[in-house]
């Protein structure tokens, strides 16, 4: 494994993991890229990659319980969240919950190479299934990065990984808020994202409501400078953690923007990059 200490003239941060000595291997159709400081993660050339959103959710939910000593990423895919918050998070438990056994087996080779194996628990399942969560589980940080669509709202992906990750298969925004309810420790923080156009913002705060959730902070991501908010981020607490006068309320941030009119990297989103560890 390499143990360059610079990538075009960024210092990388954070320890040196295991890396291949631990046992893993690139297999045919795989590719290790880089995510956090040394750490790498391991994906499907054709499969899903991770996104934008994925590090925005790790970040905005790092940012805001920073202290965190358990962490729990719903919905987990192939485990771009989770590394990114134990990247962040080096004293704390982290445990996924992911239903598609392909994505379950590349987090697990992800979690070998970056040492995390003390730390870093793996689960298989549907987060809504009985057993997968134990009612008595509770974490400082919930973190989700929800599929948009239901099934039949757009072209579907014939590649099951594709597939989940953008359409509504094993449960929605409302699931993941309710499951989130359930397992926040006192004065716990949910941080998740989600589409911002008014139909889909309704279908957040309903589902905050639902679940006892108050949305105490957003802030909308603009993805090129000019353009309409496409998604937001959004942190949620308990309303019964909160007191009476602060439930009714959220604190909007200004919009985060990633690129420029001119399609350069916005110089705050190269901030959080470094904040995560990545290159800017």
């Amino acid at each position: 494994m390499s143990t360059d200490s610079h990538f075009k003239g960024w210092a990388k941060p954070g320890n040196i993991p295991p890396g291949l000595k631990s046992g893993v291997s690139v297999e045919p159709g795989e590719t290790l890229d880089a995510i956090s400081g040394h750490f790498r993660l391991f994906q499907l050339r054709d499969g899903h990659r991770f996104s934008t959103d994925d590090i925005l959710t790790a970040w905005y939910g790092t940012s805001w319980c920073p202290a965190a000593r358990a962490a729990l990423d719903l919905g987990s895919g192939i485990g771009t969240v989770g590394m990114i918050c134990a990247w962040r998070l080096p004293g704390a438990k982290i445990v996924t919950v992911e239903a598609q056994n392909e994505s379950v087996a590349l987090a697990r080779k992800s979690a070998r190479y970056n040492g995390l194996a003390e730390r870093y628990e793996i689960r298989e399942g549907d987060f809504r299934s009985a057993g997968i969560l134990r009612d008595d589980e509770k974490f400082d940080l919930i973190t989700g990065s929800p599929p948009y669509f239901p099934r039949g709202a757009g072209v579907e992906s014939d590649h099951p990984q594709k597939l989940a990750c953008r359409f509504e298969l094993r449960g929605t925004i409302a699931d993941y808020c309710a499951a989130a309810a359930k397992h926040l420790a006192p004065g716990g923080f949910f941080a998740c994202v989600f589409p911002h156009e008014p139909a889909q913002l309704t279908r957040v705060e309903a589902g905050a409501k639902a679940a006892g959730l108050v949305i105490v902070r957003k802030r909308t991501v603009v993805f090129r400078e000019g353009d309409p908010a496409l998604v937001g981020l959004f942190g949620l607490m308990r309303a019964d953690d909160l007191p009476d006068w602060f439930r009714g309320q959220t604190w909007t941030e200004p919009e985060l923007i990633i690129r420029t009119r001119d399609g350069k990297i916005h110089p705050e989103y190269s901030a959080v990059k470094l904040a995560i560890g990545f290159p800017p």
